[in-house]
């Protein structure tokens, strides 16, 4: 962590000294983070919702449909891409950057609320589906797996199956259990905020996306730093972080709280739980817990991989999420 941070200082004291004198230009598109689809028009993109989405779809749209949700908050779908396999096994697979996330376009950090979440994933799902009777699958990593939950909680009869990759806590209390033994950095702490808006070395204000999803790319080491206790192998691979998206989401949790469980025993069909065997603050005790708020739920451990396991074990999720999906057809 102490590297992390040395690395963070230096960096910025080479940007501040380099654009002193124009300071604005550090914030224009392209300079530290890539350009999102509204400043770059040759990136696949969708408009819906009142906002354009970065988005990327494989296989026959005609096809029944799965959904790929990344973590996150803020972070977006490029470590989930090797799920495009099924594709080839006769999907229609759908990636895209939640708003705010990734190279999608960002907003103010006050229009971002769970439910807005939920909506642009109903216009996802709408804007690609080729027929009423087209079935719908969702794949949650992490957040993303979290938002599912979210989802089938409140619409328990659009949803044909879920997969959940470890989803972070399905209410505000098991989200606090999982981020107390899974965070040398607390991402939800005031310290961490105190890193993301400092104004002694870069100018970022809340509303300087680039800045801002720049520093949190810098702290986001500590996450694959070895010995991590989510069990991953090292880094894996990003296009851009959403930082303001990723705050305002965290202070939603802490002053509103949350809780995505109370449907959930509506959703009768079999659900498919995920966990890397690495990960030591999830494991199989944690997806019980998280498996119990349905009344039907297939728990699988996934070897030798922990929370990252998408990316760097997916030979070995590819056919238990096969067999789950081809099951519900």
């Amino acid at each position: 962590m102490k590297n992390i941070m040395s690395l963070w200082l230096i960096t910025s004291m080479i940007l501040l000294l380099g654009s002193c004198n124009n300071e604005f230009e550090v914030n224009d598109p392209g300079k530290l983070v890539p350009k999102t689809v509204d400043q770059d028009a040759s990136l696949p993109s969708i408009f819906i919702n009142g906002t354009q989405l970065h988005s990327q779809t494989f296989g026959n749209p005609n096809n029944p449909m799965v959904v790929f949700l990344h973590g996150g908050p803020g972070s977006d779908y490029r470590n989930g891409l090797n799920v495009r396999q099924l594709a080839n096994d006769g999907y229609y697979v759908i990636f895209y950057d939640q708003r705010g996330s990734g190279l999608s376009q960002r907003h103010d950090r006050n229009t971002y609320t769970i439910q807005l979440m939920l909506d642009d994933l109903t216009a996802v799902i709408s804007h690609y589906r080729t027929s009423s009777s087209q079935q719908v699958f969702l794949f949650g990593h992490s957040w993303g797996a979290m938002i599912a939950a979210a989802y089938v909680n409140t619409y328990p009869d659009r949803i044909r199956g879920i997969i959940f990759a470890e989803p972070g806590g399905f209410n505000k209390k098991l989200l606090d259990e999982y981020g107390a033994a899974s965070r040398k950095i607390k991402l939800f702490a005031e310290s961490t905020n105190d890193i993301m808006y400092p104004d002694q070395f870069l100018s970022g204000g809340k509303d300087k996306h680039a800045i801002l999803d720049y520093k949190l790319a810098i702290i986001s080491g500590f996450a694959y730093a070895p010995g991590n206790n989510e069990g991953n192998e090292g880094p894996s691979p990003f296009w851009r972080n959403g930082a303001v998206m990723l705050d305002r989401l965290v202070e939603i949790a802490e002053t509103e709280g949350f809780d995505f469980t109370t449907n959930l025993h509506r959703y009768e069909t079999r659900v498919l739980f995920i966990y890397g065997e690495n990960n030591k603050s999830y494991g199989l005790s944690f997806a019980q817990k998280e498996a119990a708020f349905f009344p039907n739920a297939q728990i699988t451990q996934i070897d030798d991989t922990g929370h990252e396991m998408i990316h760097f074990k997916w030979n070995n999720i590819h056919p238990i999420v096969l067999t789950y999906l081809n099951s519900l057809r």
